[in-house]
């Protein structure tokens, strides 16, 4: 019995129908190649009727390169990440690239694995959302010429998009402060990446600089149910004496801590003021009409774009950090 096996168009089935040299379909394909208008205008009427598309892959594989671009990144599906995974991936489509999404965790080993599927495959590029590659990915990175960007966090050793955590989260203090809130909570995350760090350290700070009472909960996850536990831990721990406004290190957390105080019969903003950090699509709904500060995944993307074409442009140039504001969207949450 025979089996019918797929079979992509080849060029030389182009130039089969096109009645022309395998070259001749090569050459017009390529860019700025020497080819006749005649024998143009012959191969792409073939290529259409065939339904011919170049293969990049082999393409890549002759020159030792490539146009795929690696994102490196920890749960894409969640909260903000899927946003600025969606940016990315739009904008390096539109920029002729192709985009490989690799779901890693912060470990070595599977940072390790990340990194041979994308120098195996000869990515031109690996743009790292979450975690700090380790040194080795950054060295072989360099030693193989690939830019390397990693998105929410400065690191001296690779070209980094950094969102400005620090004036945000003070302003959250201070907009606190000036509402009357005198009992104020922060709702972390035992994860110590750099920008839940920040963002926690310069609340706290600017409180209680401000002479605010600071409570803090950490949650193992910074997600819908982080937040609706931290809040009800918080909750266990002073029964007497509640917190009359929280700051959250994400919009998720903030909508499980909305949801944790109405439970309980308070009234938001009335009883509790909220503000969360992100501005997700649903930050919007009615249901949270959350004051919070907006990353632009499109914006930060964009950084991420003209970092990469300015290291593949300038192999040798020192590294460059590219700051991100995150202005407040003011709801009714605060």
């Amino acid at each position: 019995m025979s089996i019918n096996k797929q079979r992509y168009v080849s060029a030389q089935d182009v130039a089969r129908r096109a009645g022309v040299s395998r070259s001749a379909v090569s050459r017009s394909f390529t860019p700025g190649a020497s080819v006749s208008a005649e024998t143009y205008a012959k191969v792409m009427t073939a290529a259409q009727q065939l339904g011919y598309q170049v293969n990049d892959l082999a393409r890549g594989l002759l020159a030792n390169s490539s146009r795929l671009v690696g994102l490196v990144v920890t749960q894409p599906e969640v909260g903000f990440r899927a946003n600025l995974v969606a940016a990315l991936s739009q904008a390096l489509i539109q920029r002729g690239s192709i985009p490989v999404l690799i779901n890693t965790g912060h470990t070595r080993g599977a940072m390790a694995a990340a990194r041979s599927i994308l120098f195996g495959h000869r990515a031109e590029a690996t743009i790292v959302l979450s975690g700090s590659p380790p040194q080795e990915f950054v060295e072989l990175a360099q030693l193989n010429g690939q830019p390397l960007i990693v998105i929410g966090r400065n690191d001296d050793a690779c070209d980094s998009v950094h969102i400005d955590n620090d004036t945000a989260a003070r302003t959250a203090a201070r907009l606190f402060a000036a509402d009357g809130r005198k009992q104020v909570a922060l709702m972390g995350c035992a994860s110590v990446a750099p920008n839940i760090v920040e963002r926690e350290q310069a609340f706290c700070d600017e409180a209680r600089t401000l002479g605010l009472d600071v409570s803090t909960v950490r949650c193992a996850d910074s997600d819908y149910a982080g937040g609706l536990g931290a809040c009800q831990a918080l909750f266990a721990q002073l029964p007497l004496d509640w917190p009359d406004a929280v700051f959250c290190i994400n919009d998720l957390m903030a909508f499980g801590v909305i949801d944790c105080a109405r439970q309980r019969g308070l009234s938001v903003p009335d009883d509790l003021a909220v503000i969360g950090f992100d501005d997700i699509p649903a930050a919007g709904w009615d249901a949270y009409s959350l004051t919070t500060f907006r990353q632009d995944p499109v914006v930060m993307a964009a950084q991420a774009l003209q970092l990469l074409e300015r290291r593949q442009a300038q192999p040798q140039a020192p590294t460059s950090k590219a700051e991100v504001s995150a202005p407040l969207v003011r709801r009714q949450s605060a």
